[in-house]
């Protein structure tokens, strides 16, 4: 049973993604990026209370910007995605999570070392040059179970 349902078109939306924002960070680099898409997804929390598709994560603008960079600047977002990318959203949409991005709900290069909290929120780890975040404890539970 897959983590959340989707379509092929939330595959391919999510591959885009996937690989704009991480293409540089390798395959584990956008699963990570991925496990951040689908964990907003499930999270009926914060600033994802309100998001219930994979399209509405991708676009979904927090203080007057698009939440993924990738969405703003165009470059490899606008795309085709490549049947690796689509094979890499699919096995995260179906089951892959793994840390520093297992539990994040955000993301970024800070082109610096990672500072310990982003927002309020705690430093998970870092992969590469993005370092991940996971929400305050007792304030998400259901990013843990979804």
């Amino acid at each position: 049973m897959p983590r959340v349902k989707y379509r092929d078109s939330d595959v391919d939306l999510m591959a885009r993604m996937m690989r704009a924002e991480a293409e540089g960070e390798g395959k584990q680099g956008m699963l990570y990026v991925g496990n951040v898409i689908v964990n907003r997804l499930v999270a009926d929390c914060l600033d994802f209370r309100d998001v219930r598709s994979i399209e509405q994560v991708i676009f979904q603008v927090q203080g007057g910007n698009y939440s993924f960079e990738a969405v703003q600047k165009g470059n490899l977002f606008y795309e085709r995605a490549r049947p690796v990318e689509k094979r890499l959203a699919k096995q995260t949409l179906d089951y892959w999570r793994d840390h520093p991005g297992k539990y994040a709900l955000w993301y970024f290069n800070p082109y610096a070392p990672c500072p310990p909290t982003w927002y309020d929120q705690p430093f998970s780890g870092q992969f590469k040059n993005h370092c991940y975040y996971e929400p305050i404890a007792g304030t998400c539970e259901s990013v843990y179970i979804g």
